[in-house]
């Protein structure tokens, strides 16, 4: 099957749903990246930053480019000048520095809060615990170059569809929950409007659970060699 064909079938699927399609274009090749923007598709995500800045140096300015995977606060810099939606903040440390350097930059970042919701380990996130305590930290007022538009999360590496579903729904309850008080809306850097999860095993069941944006790679190019 062709990179249009697959993703043709994915934005079938999601029509029912209020669900962007993120297409993730780590490993893949400029010729591959080109394809798929040859289709319309203009959110890349990709998980290193230096894969990220070199592709976006060859690539068409008018992609969004989406930092999907786990950020490091020396490497932020790097993208400051063009990402478009940061969606692995899971520290205050890290958010200063995203704001440090979009001011630099003379521009305002979005960015997602990353939820820990799985039951492994190895993944990063925030408890609620956690999240409320950044946002009603003193310090949080005073970083006017970002915005947090939202939350991400990624489910279990696991066949269960049953636990992935149970983790979905409470991401999504914590959500909507945050959306309907408008949690840290009064500061005017918050707007409760993105909910990033699921990816290639899981993105329709993400997408049935509320899920604004989906991070599809292997789905659409096969498993990466």
């Amino acid at each position: 099957m062709s990179i249009a064909s697959e993703i043709l079938r994915i934005h079938d699927e999601l029509k029912p749903f209020a669900t962007q399609l993120i297409v993730v274009t780590k490993t893949r090749s400029i010729a591959e990246l080109s394809e798929t923007y040859a289709t319309g598709i203009r959110d890349f995500g990709e998980n290193r930053v230096q894969e990220m800045v070199e592709k976006q140096a060859q690539l068409p300015a008018d992609i969004r480019w989406h930092q999907i995977g786990h950020l490091q606060t020396n490497k932020v810099k790097y993208i400051a000048p063009f990402v478009h939606l940061i969606h692995s903040v899971d520290s205050m440390k890290l958010l200063k520095e995203i704001n440090a350097q979009a001011k630099k930059n003379n521009r305002t970042i979005d960015c997602l809060l990353q939820m820990f919701i799985a039951q492994e380990e190895t993944k990063f996130g925030l408890d609620e615990t956690e999240l409320s305590g950044l946002l009603a930290d003193p310090t949080f007022g005073e970083l006017t170059h970002i915005r947090i538009v939202g939350l991400m999360g990624m489910a279990s590496f696991t066949a269960d569809q049953a636990q992935i579903t149970r983790e979905f729904q409470s991401l999504q309850a914590t959500f909507q929950r945050l959306k309907a008080d408008k949690f840290g809306e009064e500061t005017g850097l918050v707007d409760w409007k993105e909910l990033s999860m699921g990816m290639s095993g899981d993105y329709l069941l993400a997408a049935q659970h509320g899920s604004t944006l989906v991070r599809v790679g292997s789905a659409i190019f096969g498993e990466r060699k």
